[in-house]
């Protein structure tokens, strides 16, 4: 028997370690937008369907002495009944994130309990409305694996969906962002929740970008003065778009231009980031995002060692 090497040890509790941290990132922000959460409502439901009228799961062709087309109008407001499940779940999400960071840990537990309570719901159903005496362990047991299909597989695509369209659409700006003259593309472009320009400010003249309910005020500089612009975005969405660069997320409501930094402060609330502005401005930095403004420090260091 091949023994493992320490080495290997090491190299596995690492890969379980960055694993576990990665769960504790946000999702993206694509998957808890409104437009979004309509459209895998949409195709999960014609998903359901298709599946259950193809499929028959639960036993569902033999409920009644039906024709094909009465089966296919009672099973359809049967599956549409279930799928309501997943319309209020994802009305609560989408509330909930307006305040909430949804990290990838409870994005999956929130979809768990989506499967056990349609699960039961059609648990229920096959037991005071079909009449079918088997244990409710056995029914729940077989609703819980088709749930897990009709749920797992149109999520699975919409995701996959999903995220081609927001590459698409960040490698649509950054051509959009080439194209432009020398001068111009120094300039910072904001983007509304649609995809629209609405406002464009020089990297040295942006401090930080606060989330406002459902939108995101930036603060620049402006003739001498801070100035705020009120957008209809969200932080999230703003994070993706600006990941690799020096405007960075401190904290739950706040993402910081690095390069406006002049000190880091530590208080008894926690670290402050001090900013290079006309007026005094303090933005906290949250436990949550302690580490990635330490190495965005320790590269801004070792730039500045370069030079």
């Amino acid at each position: 028997m091949k023994l493992i090497s320490q080495k290997e040890k090491f190299k596995f509790v690492d890969c379980i370690v960055t694993i576990m941290a990665d769960f504790q990132k946000p999702i993206p922000s694509y998957l808890n937008e409104k437009g979004n959460i309509i459209r895998l409502i949409l195709f999960t439901s014609l998903f359901a369907l298709v599946f259950i009228n193809i499929y028959s799961p639960f036993g569902a062709d033999k409920w009644f002495d039906l024709s094909r087309w009465e089966f296919f109008t009672y099973s359809s407001l049967v599956i549409l009944t279930g799928v309501l499940v997943v319309v209020i779940s994802r009305i609560i999400m989408f509330h909930y994130g307006k305040k909430h960071d949804i990290n990838y840990y409870r994005y999956f537990a929130w979809i768990a309990s989506e499967i056990l309570m349609m699960a039961l719901f059609y648990t229920l159903f096959e037991i005071f409305v079909l009449k079918d005496s088997r244990l409710f362990t056995v029914l729940m047991k077989q609703s819980a694996q088709n749930t897990a299909l009709v749920l797992l597989l149109p999520y699975s695509i919409m995701w996959l969906y999903f995220s081609w369209r927001d590459k698409k659409e960040q490698i649509e700006r950054m051509s959009d962002s080439q194209s432009l003259p020398g001068s111009q593309r120094d300039m910072i472009p904001f983007y509304d929740e649609k995809s629209v320009l609405k406002f464009s400010v020089t990297k040295e003249n942006l401090f930080y970008i606060e989330s406002a309910e459902n939108y995101v005020s930036i603060c620049y500089l402006n003739k001498g003065k801070v100035s705020k612009y009120l957008l209809r975005d969200t932080l999230k969405k703003m994070e993706e778009n600006f990941a690799g660069t020096e405007i960075i997320r401190c904290h739950r409501s706040f993402m910081v231009n690095f390069e406006k930094v002049k000190v880091i402060r530590k208080d008894r609330d926690g670290l402050k980031l001090e900013l290079d502005a006309p007026v005094a401005t303090d933005i906290p930095v949250s436990r949550t995002y302690v580490d990635n403004v330490m190495q965005t420090f320790s590269r801004f260091s070792r730039l500045t060692d370069n030079q």
